[in-house]
């Protein structure tokens, strides 16, 4: 078994604990932790083909990487607010009790 291969599997353990994570868990916070958790397996996925690549231009990874991270931060950051002002007004963060929200 490659590098290659050992990265990836471990890519795909990651994504999968994340979108069981994002699924099945009634928490709005923990749904966010179960993205994050995607996020980073998609970030694992470009570090490691891009090292593994015929022809890795020198940073190409690295900025895609960081350009991930950013967008990251940025949905950590809506989602929290988006949380916290649901919060305020129903009390809760539970997204089964969360139905004002539906059109």
């Amino acid at each position: 078994m490659t590098p290659l291969h050992q990265y990836l599997i471990f890519s795909t353990l990651l994504f999968s604990i994340g979108l069981a994570g994002a699924l099945l868990r009634r928490n709005a916070i923990l749904v966010l932790v179960g993205i994050e958790l995607m996020l980073n397996a998609a970030n694992i996925n470009f570090i490691a083909f891009w090292r593994y690549s015929p022809n890795p231009e020198p940073n190409a990874g690295v900025m895609f990487v960081i350009f991930s991270i950013a967008i990251a931060a940025a949905e950590a950051a809506v989602g929290l607010a988006l949380i916290i002002s649901i919060y305020r007004h129903y009390r809760t963060t539970n997204v089964k009790r969360i139905d004002g929200l539906k059109g």
